[in-house]
């Protein structure tokens, strides 16, 4: 589905010229993988402290962590000030998005095995993928990526309704990152993520009723409070940013089938950090997954492109 309308004008520049050159010299392709990295250190060591802060109040402190760490570099109330209207909208959706996602990715994480939670999750992804297949090549690609996907993530039911609503919830919500990410980023590399920092302001205020009480344990114990702030920066910070500038880059539908690479990088971290090898079926989701990405023929950089 092609996107025609304008990119938000009014969102100010972040960063200076020495940042947008970095920004634009390096692949697109190259600030995705570091997002896809951090995307699975950052709730590895979260479920670790799920039995200290509680499920909310770890997604509490990630997100109040993120919004802390963005508001002294993007300024969000200058943001907003300045923002149009469709502007603010824009961003007060994405803060919204960015917050309950979170917390239902923790709660789903709290009953399913992540394995189910990301195949759920990546069905939405696939969705948007879809969307943006402009020929046979790239819905063969999708097809293979798909394949090695399923191959890699262990793809049962549960009779855990709850952690289902959760897990779907999140899955639908992550399309919407997508989505609304993408008409964020198109502001630029700079200016996107200064949106990114005011719509990470929107979700510290969503949250903050919402996981206090369960963070609070954190306050009294510098340890703690020291891993979370590290899962926050980990989870919400760095590959967030990098989202950012992958996405004013990339088509959505181009972004969308590179996340088919996470269960990857998920594998990977698995044997370097925690020594666990991959089964020759695990290779082989890997092969796919890699030769559909490269096989993959993103559409022009034009207005009629699907970011």
């Amino acid at each position: 589905m092609e996107d025609r309308t304008q990119a938000p004008a009014a969102i100010p520049a972040l960063a200076g010229p020495a940042f947008g050159k970095l920004a634009t010299s390096l692949p697109p392709h190259v600030w995705f993988g570091v997002s896809a990295v951090f995307h699975y250190l950052g709730p590895a060591f979260a479920v670790l402290l799920f039995p200290h802060v509680g499920v909310l109040g770890m997604a509490w402190l990630r997100i109040v962590t993120a919004a802390l760490a963005f508001a002294p570099l993007t300024r969000p109330w200058t943001v907003f000030a300045r923002a149009d209207r469709p502007t603010r909208l824009l961003l007060l959706a994405f803060g919204a998005c960015l917050g309950v996602m979170n917390c239902s990715f923790y709660l789903a994480l709290d009953r399913l095995p992540i394995s189910l939670v990301a195949a759920i999750e990546f069905v939405g992804t696939i969705g948007v993928a879809l969307v943006g297949v402009r020929s046979p090549r790239n819905l063969a690609a999708l097809a293979v990526a798909v394949i090695g996907t399923l191959l890699l993530i262990d793809v049962k039911w549960s009779s855990d309704p709850i952690g289902l609503f959760w897990a779907f919830l999140n899955g639908a919500l992550f399309v919407g990152y997508i989505v609304l990410g993408h008409r964020v980023a198109r502001a630029g590399a700079g200016d996107g993520i200064a949106g990114l920092g005011a719509a990470m302001a929107v979700a510290f205020l969503i949250v903050l009723p919402i996981g206090f009480t369960d963070a609070l344990p954190a306050f009294s114990a510098p340890p703690l409070l020291i891993a979370a702030i590290g899962v926050g920066i980990c989870s919400s910070v760095i590959p967030y940013i990098c989202d950012q500038l992958a996405m004013s880059r990339l088509p959505r539908s181009s972004f969308a089938l590179m996340l088919s690479l996470l269960p990857v990088t998920a594998t990977l971290i698995g044997v370097i950090v925690l020594r666990q090898i991959p089964s020759p079926t695990d290779c082989l989701g890997i092969a796919l997954v890699v030769a559909g990405v490269a096989f993959h023929k993103p559409a022009p950089q034009t207005g009629a492109t699907d970011r």
